[in-house]
C-alpha cells in the first residue's frame, strides 16, 4: 500500500484514495464532501464511463429511439434538433437506461443478445476508466493544483478483478497510485439495500458467468421464456444473489489490496479532519 501506516497517511502531503462498495454506502457521500471543502479532486469512475466511453452509444441509443418518432425523425435527419446525454456526478440515468434489463420488450426489456452486448460494453468501459485513474491523478495536480485525490468507483469493480492474483492488471495500477479503501457494510445496511432496490430497481453490471448463470436460474425456477421474462422482476430477484456474490470479493479486495473501514463510522465523518482519522484508524486496525 502507498501509505504503510497511520503516520505515513497524516503527513502525506497528497492523500490518494480510492473508495468501493456496493452503491448506497458512502462513497459518493465522501467524495463530495471532500470535493466540497475544495482541496480535493473527485474522480468519479461511472462519470467517466458514461462521457468518455459510452458516451456516444447512450446518445444514439436515445436517437434510434427518437426516430421511431415520424416527426423527430425528420428534425433528426436534418440536423433541426440535437439529443444527447446530460449525465452529471449526481445524475446517472442515461446510462442505466443505456444498460437496460433483459426480458419481454413489451415490458421494456432487452433481448439476452442485446443485454449482454451492452454489459460487455460495459465492462470495457469500466475496466478503462479505472485504468485512466492515474491520469487524473496527474491532471489534478498538474492543471487544476489540487493536493488530494478521492476516486469514487462503481460497485462493480470487484466483477472485473481477482484480488488472489497478485498481478492482476487492474488492481495493480490502482494499489500503485492510491490507497483502496473497502466500506463495509452489515445485514442491516444489505437489507437496506434490498428495500431500497425493490422500490426502485435499477440496471446493474455483472461478472458475465454469475450473470448467465442468475438467469438460467431464473429462467428454470419460474418456467419462463427468455422474451417473457418481467425485467424488473428479473433484477429484483437478482440483487439479493448479486449482494451475496460481491460480498466475498470485496473482502478479497480489502484484505489483499487495502483496507476497510465500516459504514457507521463513514456516517459519522463530515469534515475532512474525520476523514482523515477514519482512515488513521482503520491503518492501525490493519498493522
Amino acid at each position: 500500500m502507498i501509505y504503510e501506516t497511520a503516520e505515513d497517511w497524516r503527513n502525506a502531503p497528497q492523500k490518494r484514495v480510492l473508495l468501493f462498495a456496493m452503491s448506497g454506502l458512502g462513497k459518493t457521500y465522501l467524495s463530495k464532501m471532500l470535493r466540497d471543502t475544495g482541496d480535493w479532486f473527485h474522480y468519479s469512475i461511472d462519470y467517466r464511463i458514461g462521457t468518455r466511453y459510452m458516451g456516444e452509444r447512450i446518445a444514439d441509443n436515445a436517437k434510434r429511439e427518437a426516430m421511431k418518432v415520424p416527426f423527430l425523425r425528420d428534425l433528426l435527419r436534418s440536423n433541426s434538433i440535437y439529443i444527447g446525454s446530460n449525465i452529471s456526478f449526481d445524475d446517472l440515468k442515461p446510462m442505466s437506461s443505456y444498460l437496460g434489463k433483459p426480458g419481454d420488450p413489451d415490458k421494456g426489456g432487452l433481448l439476452w443478445d442485446e443485454y449482454t452486448r451492452r454489459q460487455d460494453e460495459f465492462q470495457e468501459a469500466e475496466i478503462a476508466a479505472l485504468h485512466d485513474t492515474g491520469y487524473f491523478i496527474d491532471r489534478a495536480v498538474s492543471l487544476y493544483q489540487y493536493p488530494h485525490f478521492i476516486c469514487d468507483t462503481g460497485g462493480s469493480i470487484c466483477e472485473w478483478v481477482d484480488a488472489d492474483d497478485a498481478t492482476d492488471p487492474v488492481l495493480t495500477d490502482l494499489a500503485s497510485k492510491t490507497l483502496m479503501v473497502w466500506i463495509e457494510g452489515t445485514d442491516a445496511h444489505t437489507a437496506e439495500l434490498i428495500r431500497r432496490f425493490d422500490k426502485e430497481p435499477k440496471p446493474m453490471s455483472y461478472d458475465p458467468a454469475f450473470l448467465l448463470a442468475t438467469w438460467k436460474d431464473y429462467l428454470a425456477e419460474f418456467n419462463v421464456a427468455e422474451d417473457k421474462v418481467d425485467p424488473d422482476d428479473f433484477i429484483r430477484w437478482a440483487f439479493a444473489k448479486a449482494l451475496a456474490h460481491r460480498q466475498p470479493r470485496y473482502e478479497k479486495m480489502a484484505e489483499n489490496w487495502g483496507i476497510k473501514v465500516p459504514m457507521d463510522a463513514v456516517m459519522h465523518v463530515h469534515d475532512t479532519e474525520g476523514f482523515v482519522s477514519m482512515i488513521a484508524d482503520a491503518l492501525e486496525m490493519r498493522s
